[in-house]
């Protein structure tokens, strides 16, 4: 997981573009990792990074800009703004609103990327409540991350707290940072109120896991 310009190591590495543009004929689209974001960020308007905990530091972190694209950051307590200021954006365009969702990730000890449970359920989450606002044109891969935030959504705290990542953060001495980060869990859904979108900025640069 990253978090901003956290941890970033001073090379910048380039964002190859997968000119398939997969996923492209679909409004909200999800991936993960760097790999992802390399493959969905260029078609999209928006690319928003799912990230549930603070990175592990457990392996080398890949500083990339993300000066030629517009992403923003989402977490597991803003998952509403997030689909409030897509929506706004949306009406301003005028138009389709293209979406991509990435989950994160993790890195393992050796320094090898590693999927991260947390991040799926925060990207799902968006999904889901991008979903409830009308922003329902989702890609396979999409609604299979919105599904399994809403099967588990009831227990998205304890399996935040359980996970790998948060395990790795307890044993290095940093539980109150996983208490934070789960202290107002999400809770999307098709009943949510709208809410507003303050403090949603965009990133210039993020450490993803190598």
């Amino acid at each position: 997981m990253g978090s901003g310009a956290v941890g970033l190591r001073p090379h910048h590495y380039p964002c190859p573009v997968n000119n398939a543009a997969p996923q492209q004929k679909y409004q909200v689209r999800f991936d993960v990792g760097l790999a992802g974001f390399q493959a969905l960020a260029a078609p999209a308007d928006v690319v928003i990074l799912a990230d549930a905990l603070p990175a592990t530091d457990a392996g080398p972190l890949v500083s990339t800009s993300l000066h030629a694209h517009q992403v923003i950051a989402a977490n597991l307590s803003n998952s509403a703004s997030v689909a409030e200021w897509v929506l706004e954006r949306q009406a301003e365009k005028g138009d389709r609103f293209a979406v991509a969702v990435i989950a994160v990730g993790e890195r393992r000890a050796d320094g090898s990327s590693r999927f991260a449970m947390e991040d799926l359920l925060v990207a799902g989450a968006v999904i889901d409540a991008l979903a409830a606002r009308g922003i329902d044109h989702c890609s396979p891969e999409a609604a299979a991350a919105a599904a399994s935030f809403a099967g588990l959504k009831q227990a998205v705290r304890h399996l935040v707290t359980a996970s790998e990542t948060a395990q790795a953060l307890a044993k290095a001495g940093r539980q109150d940072e996983v208490q934070a980060a789960v202290r107002t869990p999400v809770a999307a859904s098709v009943t949510d109120v709208p809410a507003p979108s303050p403090g949603i900025s965009r990133l210039r640069e993020f450490a993803f896991p190598a």
